[in-house]
């Protein structure tokens, strides 16, 4: 910040502190851009790897699934049976497995911590300026 000259009118202060803050938010709202940015970026990767290891589990899984319903099949159970109990054992573990994926997901990771912070500064900063 520059020397401040005590000689100054109000008129002059306050136009100081004007342009002040309005660096200030202008400053801020590039943060919160770029701190954004970066966070978008993130989560596009992290979908992209999630994406790509689920296409690869799900073949594997279907094999899995086959083989335990010709497994169950082989122990007498009819087709037909063999595929719901099969069935129903995949969707309870796809269900589980989609709820611990919406779980990682929690928005509160997807704040910008870093401009709130800066914000909450600045609010202090402008708090004694104006006194």
């Amino acid at each position: 910040m520059a020397l401040t000259n005590d000689n100054r009118t109000l008129g002059e202060m306050f136009a100081e502190l004007s342009r002040e803050i309005r660096t200030l938010v202008h400053q801020e709202i590039q943060l919160a851009g770029t701190e954004l940015t970066e966070k978008v970026s993130q989560l596009g990767k992290g979908v992209g790897v999630v994406i790509g290891g689920g296409l690869v589990a799900y073949g594997g899984l279907l094999a899995i699934i086959a083989a335990v319903v010709l497994a169950l099949n082989a122990m007498g159970l009819p087709a037909w049976a063999a595929a719901l109990v099969g069935g129903i054992l995949v969707a309870g573990a796809g269900y589980l497995l989609a709820r611990s994926g919406l779980a990682a997901l929690r928005p509160d990771q997807l704040t910008p911590h870093t401009t709130i912070d800066t914000l909450k500064e600045d609010a202090q900063w402008l708090r004694t300026e104006t006194k």
